[in-house]
């Protein structure tokens, strides 16, 4: 009697199915053969005195012998994938089991190689490192070859195809962090509180603050980029092991960074002299932020970019405060005259001052890109702003405006002090001495570049404005003593009175200007050049012409010839004290105040 159908078919079914499990199985077993050897060959608690105990005394499976860790990385593979059909079949199947023990063992074993290859891939963790060590992009190459960073991935892609990623991922997390913060200790990056903040002196905050300029370029394009590209490359298999990973690793030690600016903004006193250290600060942020978004692109990672960010906010607001803070003082500067009329103090402060803010010009047009008080407005009319100032820059870019206006708050402050000096002459020899300054500093610094040369043009005539009115008004007396039409004869009573008169105002402005100084030997050489042709050229035309012409025994009355004139021109401007006897003159002039002091530039 024949079979039924349907009772035929099942057991046909039946049949297949138990020679699929037996298929299944073998693979297994056959699998677990092939594997137990090498696995067992580097297994870490292997007890007994046998070969295993040599292989196991190897510090670096993969460096030392890259086959076998080869051979150890397929067999766990291997095993895996055989698993994953007696599962489908017969998940009760004991070589599971046995499967199972020898994955554990092999991922003991890959635990301690990718915690052996992390810890030798660290950074800079000497002193003499860090001191040399450049800001490479390309250092976490550099650091860690590309064998290296293949032998990571290929422990990492195993251990989480074995279901081993949780401590695979844990693993990598504590040895990144902590090579993070070895790094940062050894860049002499540390986190700061207010408190400590507030006892600092300045000079140990600036020795901070330079220690954090040289190595937040290191931290940012060798550290923590490098930590990118090998979280990135590593965990390349699972997008969300790999975000989570870089922000759990790198996100404390960039906040420690990126919040030490709003530190240092916390120091008791910022005054306009600490504003240059503010804006280096200020500048590498900027400098680094490309790298920043580049590097901190996850929404994990964000909060690194808003501290940046926040700490960029409040260096703008402090440097907006002290520049307000320096016009304030300039403004309020109540200092004496100088002696001999040269460069005052606070045209030195100030001008030295702006120098240094030209080479910030970037960063100060980015600060106060807003600053325009009304004042400020009527720069464009006034002869103090050129209506293309610097090389392309227009009067409306803010770091024109500012220093154009700081240079005017500076000018008129001088103007005021010009008119403390009893003499007029003096009044406009100082004016010309500290403009002249002003003119040289722009011209010779990035300033030049900023107010460009029509600006410069315009002051250059503003001080030889002050020179032709100070020549007028100190030497008018000198000058007028001798009659303007020499063509016409006169007495010789009238020459007598004429010699008379020049020794008299001659000796006397001499006197008056021997403490008097012009620093810039350019600016005093075109002076003396300007003053003899004026003075001694008329004198000796007179002189030749009308010194013959003396009453007999009244010859003495000619104290100076021509020559004598020039050798005391050239005597002046240079701030010496005078004295009669220098001149073999009669009298006792001595000035009240030394001017010995340095009028130099």
């Amino acid at each position: 009697m024949k079979t039924p159908f349907f009772s035929s078919s099942k057991s046909s079914s039946h049949n297949y199915s138990s020679s699929s499990t037996s298929f299944c199985e073998s693979l297994l077993e056959e699998t677990i053969q092939n594997s137990q050897s090498i696995i067992k060959k580097w297994d870490l608690d292997a007890s007994s005195v046998s070969t295993s105990t040599s292989y196991n005394r190897v510090a670096n499976l993969f460096r030392d012998n890259p086959l076998e860790a080869k051979r150890l990385l397929e067999s766990v593979n291997d095993l895996q994938h055989a698993m994953q059909f007696v599962i489908k079949d017969k998940s009760t199947s004991k070589l599971l089991i046995r499967a199972h023990n020898l994955i554990q063992i092999a991922i003991k074993r890959l635990q301690k190689e990718f915690y052996t290859i992390l810890s030798g891939s660290s950074y800079f963790l000497d002193h003499e490192t860090v001191s040399s060590s450049r800001a490479s992009r390309s250092s976490m190459e550099d650091e860690v070859s590309e064998s290296v960073m293949a032998d990571l991935k290929a422990i990492a892609d195993c251990m989480i195809c074995a279901g081993y990623g949780r401590e695979c991922v844990k693993l990598y997390k504590v040895n990144r962090k902590s090579v993070i913060e070895e790094t940062l200790f050894h860049l002499g990056i540390e986190k700061l509180n207010s408190y400590q903040v507030q006892k600092m002196d300045w000079e140990l905050m600036e020795m901070k603050i330079k220690n954090w300029l040289s190595s937040v370029k290191i931290a940012v394009n060798a550290l923590f980029r490098g930590e990118r590209i090998l979280c990135d490359y590593v965990f390349s298999s699972s997008v969300n092991t790999r975000d989570s990973c870089f922000s759990e690793i790198a996100n404390d030690g960039a906040l420690t960074i990126f919040m030490f600016p709003e530190m240092v903004m916390k120091f008791k006193k910022l005054s306009p002299e600490k504003m240059f250290r503010v804006l280096d600060i200020y500048e590498i942020i900027c400098e680094l932020w490309v790298e920043l978004e580049s590097i901190f692109t996850l929404d994990s990672t964000a909060v690194v970019k808003a501290q940046a960010m926040a700490s960029l906010g409040k260096l703008g607001d402090a440097i907006r405060a002290m520049l307000s803070e320096f016009e304030t003082a300039v403004q309020k500067d109540s200092s004496k005259v100088v002696p001999g009329g040269g460069i005052h103090p606070l045209t030195r402060y100030v001008m030295n001052y702006l120098v240094f803010l030209g080479d910030y010009s970037g960063a100060i047009s980015d600060i106060i890109v807003d600053y325009s008080p009304l004042s400020i407005q009527m720069l464009s009319e006034s002869c103090y702003l050129s209506p293309t100032s610097g090389d392309g820059d227009s009067p409306s870019s803010p770091i024109v405006v500012r220093l154009t206006w700081l240079v005017l708050v500076l000018l008129c402050k001088l103007d005021g002090k010009a008119q403390l000096y009893k003499d007029v002459g003096l009044s406009y020899l100082f004016l010309a001495n500290n403009l002249n300054y002003v003119v040289l500093k722009v011209r010779e610094s990035n300033l030049k570049l900023l107010l460009g040369s029509e600006w410069i043009s315009k002051h250059e005539m503003k001080v030889k404005e002050y020179m032709s009115k100070y020549e007028r008004t100190g030497w008018s007396k000198v000058v007028t003593s001798i009659p303007e039409n020499l063509t016409t004869k006169i007495s010789s009573s009238e020459v007598k009175e004429c010699f008379v008169k020049f020794n008299s105002s001659f000796e006397e402005v001499y006197r008056k200007q021997s403490s008097w100084v012009i620093p810039d030997p350019k600016l005093r050489d075109h002076v003396k050049i300007s003053l003899a042709s004026k003075v001694i050229s008329i004198y000796q035309v007179f002189y030749e012409t009308y010194r013959g012409e003396l009453d007999i025994g009244t010859e003495s009355i000619v104290r100076f010839a021509p020559d004598d004139l020039q050798n005391y021109l050239s005597d002046l401007f240079h701030g010496a004290i005078f004295s009669d006897s220098s001149m073999g003159w009669s009298g006792s002039y001595s000035p009240s105040v030394s001017t010995s002091t340095s009028q130099g530039r």
